[in-house]
């Protein structure tokens, strides 16, 4: 059921948990509230199609669904003015968060990306 990965694959595959969400949203710098609430919207579709087609568990929903609702807070902070400095230490926070959960669930990362248009 689980493949043994050696610690250079378990390094690409933070990379890549990295590279998607989190980085999506952090490409240019604090990203404006739009930016991450346009984020929140499409983990949301895609978290809840993965869910209801059997291809994640609802454990992995439940842990990938706490990085939403961090975005979710991250774009009410944006949009109420706090600064970059503190939507940046949350973002990190997240992104770290992100990376734990993608230890525990290495495929869901690309699940959720085969979501992306």
């Amino acid at each position: 059921m689980c493949n043994v990965i050696d610690n250079s694959q378990k390094t690409i595959q933070f990379r890549r948990c990295m590279q998607t969400s989190m980085a999506r949203i952090t490409i240019n710098g604090t990203p404006t509230s739009i930016e991450v609430s346009d984020e929140v919207e499409f983990l949301s579709e895609a978290l809840g199609n993965l869910r209801d087609s059997g291809q994640i568990t609802n454990d992995a929903y439940l842990d990938a669904g706490a990085i939403q609702g961090g975005l979710s807070l991250v774009a009410s902070l944006l949009e109420q003015g706090v600064s970059n400095e503190e939507a940046d230490v949350q973002i990190s926070q997240l992104s770290q968060r992100a990376e734990t959960i993608c230890a525990a669930h290495p495929d869901i990362d690309s699940q959720i990306e085969s979501f992306r248009n």
